[in-house]
Parts: structure tokens; sequence; C-alpha cells
């Protein structure tokens, strides 16, 4: 079980750091192209939105491989759950199911990974 939270994990830490990447340092109007709900908020909450995203990728990988902090590890995995029930609820406000289905798997894997972290499979 740890091989496989150890990959979840790094899927999940590459996703999220490209999408936190993406949307810290591309324009919002390019983004508005490929993600139709950035139009709905400020160009300082989508740069907050992908700097979260990154630091929680990081917070998957860094703490839990080096050994400083682990606990940081399953906050982190909360913390991306957290935030993709958040991606849901706009997601329903506009109604784009397609969407709502690809953040719900990734709000399962995270939730997966902080039930692992923080329960029997801890670091």
């Amino acid at each position: 079980m740890n091989v496989f939270l150890w990959i979840v994990q790094v899927v999940l830490a590459l996703m999220f750091a490209m999408a936190g990447v993406m949307k810290t340092t591309q324009p919002k109007e390019k983004l508005a192209e490929k993600l139709p709900w950035v139009s709905d908020y400020s160009t300082g909450t989508v740069r907050f939105i992908g700097v979260v995203e990154f630091a929680a990728a990081l917070g998957l990988i860094l703490p839990a491989a080096t050994g400083i902090a682990p606990v940081l590890t399953p906050l982190a995995a909360t913390g991306l759950a957290v935030v993709m029930a958040l991606a849901m609820v706009v997601h329903a406000r506009r109604k784009e199911s397609s969407a709502i289905g690809f953040n719900a798997v990734l709000l399962i894997l995270a939730a997966l990974v902080a039930w692992g972290r923080f329960g029997p499979h801890s670091l």
C-alpha cells in the first residue's frame, strides 16, 4: 500500500504542479480559453489558486521524501481535497458536469492519500 500511495502522491503532485504553474504564469485571457471559469474570478484569485495548488504539490512529496515534518504530506492532501470540493461547487454552479467528474476523481485520490498518510501508512 505504501508504494501505491507514493504513486498516487507523485501523480497528484505532477498534475497540481503543472496546473499551479499554468495559473500563476499565464495571462487570464489565455487561461480563459482552456478554463472558462477563470473569467468569473479576479486575476489575483486565479493566481492564488495556482500558488495553493503548487504549494500542495510540493507538500505531497517533499516532507515525505525528506523526512522533515512528514505530517505536512497528509495535510497537503487534505488541502487539495478541500480545493477540489470547492472546485466542484464552482463547476456545479456553471453546469460543467465533465469538470465535476474530474474534480471528484482528484478529490478521492487526495482523500486516499490523506487517509493513508494520517493513518495506517503514515510516514
